[in-house]
């Protein structure tokens, strides 16, 4: 525990989602771990975009991702990102950070996406076998709106143009109704191939991995969660249930908003290591605290049933064969913010709750799963419009939405808005800097009143 204790006093003063410059205290003169993590964050976002887009049969370059991911990302790394320097390999991308360390080796594993290794790898190929996924699927049908088409094209246009957020940056918008496309657009350097990472959205995708474990008859929400360090008798953490991970209300300790986990995501930290050490700070059920740990936690206690049943099993099911669900390098699934994905695949996976978890026929959530996930049984966040469900964000109490809307909502302007009543997925990809945050209620509201 003592080097983790260590790596979180350190970044103790970080907020979740990187607040401007103006707000920041007077640079200093950038630390070591800084200068890892920047390294880290650099050579983990070239690998995923340039190399999942590759296998998604789309094109990205490193002056694209450097002039959309690489900017508006935290303060404290942003001023050193840009001038560390990148060497790309057929499956790798090292970013050189310390003249007296190894660099930042990020590398990908077909079918998988992107790890990054820990900071001092010095080579060689992780024990990562290719994962064989599905190749092509039948596409989403698409159609005319039912309703009024022009006004709907030009809400569209109007999420491209920042009117819904001055300096909001939309590359991707796909909406369906009735389950069809009735409207899709993309920003240049992006398209229907070209994945993005989800950041928090990957959340949602994690309770519907876990829906699909308790269909299967194999993970038990209401049952205490399988975490191994947690085992003894005597350890207090025994009685948290999945659900209340799930719902963010397990308790344990959050130094900041979110729970940092910088270290985790690219600092090459595993999962296993890192997320089941945290104490127990309140009664579970009793706290809300968004936290990246409580899903981190889910998905490892589920994490048994992925030897015979992968998270790639279900997206390939909903034919989203261009999702790629990241691991860390011991091989754990890091299902609370490192998924790439596009935007069409998305669309087919707020289908699948518009259907109640059944797609062609088969049940693949369990019934009830869309409203257990979207009941506001456990505490709730004590500020804001949204409630929160089991890894679902609630609309409930947003004017003019429908109260049975719900959504996956991630960092740089993630977004899929499911409205069951309405029959009707909205996806909104971004790369929103920082502080210049997408209006995605007001988005909503324009799109649903151009529908019948």
């Amino acid at each position: 525990m003592k080097p983790f204790l260590t790596v979180a006093a350190l970044l103790s003063g970080l907020a979740l989602v990187a607040a401007p410059a103006s707000a920041q205290s007077p640079a200093a003169q950038p630390t070591a771990n800084h200068r890892a993590l920047a390294a880290g964050y650099k050579a983990l976002t070239l690998c995923s975009a340039l190399f999942t887009a590759r296998e998604a049969g789309g094109t990205r370059t490193q002056a694209s991702v450097e002039a959309h991911e690489l900017v508006g990302v935290y303060p404290e790394l942003q001023p050193l990102i840009a001038d560390l320097p990148v060497e790309t390999f057929e499956t790798e991308i090292a970013v050189t950070w310390d003249e007296a360390a190894p660099p930042r080796v990020a590398q990908f594993t077909p079918g998988r996406g992107c790890t990054i290794m820990p900071t001092g790898f010095v080579g060689g190929m992780r024990e990562m076998k290719p994962v064989a996924r599905r190749t092509s699927a039948p596409p989403l049908p698409t159609g005319a709106a039912n309703g009024d088409a022009p006004a709907l094209e030009a809400a569209v246009r109007r999420g491209f143009a920042g009117d819904f957020g001055p300096g909001s940056v939309t590359t991707g918008v796909v909406i369906l109704q009735d389950g069809k496309i009735v409207a899709e657009r993309y920003a240049p350097d992006f398209g229907p191939n070209i994945p993005q990472r989800t950041w928090s959205v990957a959340k949602s995708l994690a309770g519907t991995v876990i829906g699909a474990a308790v269909q299967r008859g194999e993970v038990d929400p209401d049952a205490p969660a399988a975490i191994a360090d947690w085992q003894r008798s005597d350890d207090p953490r025994r009685v948290i249930t999945l659900d209340a991970l799930m719902r963010m209300a397990s308790g344990l300790t959050s130094d900041t908003a979110g729970n940092r986990t910088d270290w985790l995501y690219f600092g090459g930290t595993a999962v296993d290591e890192q997320a089941p050490g945290w104490p127990l700070i309140a009664p579970p059920m009793t706290r809300f605290r968004y936290a990246n740990n409580d899903t981190l936690l889910a998905t490892l206690a589920v994490s048994p049933s992925f030897a015979a049943h992968p998270p790639n099993e279900l997206f390939d099911r909903l034919g989203m064969i261009h999702t790629f669900a990241e691991t860390d390098w011991r091989g754990n699934y890091v299902l609370s913010s490192q998924v790439w994905t596009t935007a069409r695949d998305l669309a087919r996976f707020g289908q699948l709750y518009v259907q109640d978890g059944v797609w062609e026929g088969e049940r693949i959530l369990p019934e009830g799963w869309r409203a257990r996930v979207t009941t506001l049984s456990g505490p709730q966040p004590p500020t804001g419009t949204l409630g929160y469900g089991a890894t679902f964000w609630l609309m409930n109490k947003e004017p003019g939405v429908p109260a049975d809307a719900f959504s996956a909502n991630g960092n740089r302007g993630q977004y899929v808005v499911i409205v069951p009543s309405r029959k009707v997925v909205i996806v909104r990809r971004g790369e929103d800097p920082a502080g210049k945050g997408f209006d995605i209620a007001a988005f909503t509201r324009e799109v649903l009143a151009t529908l019948n």
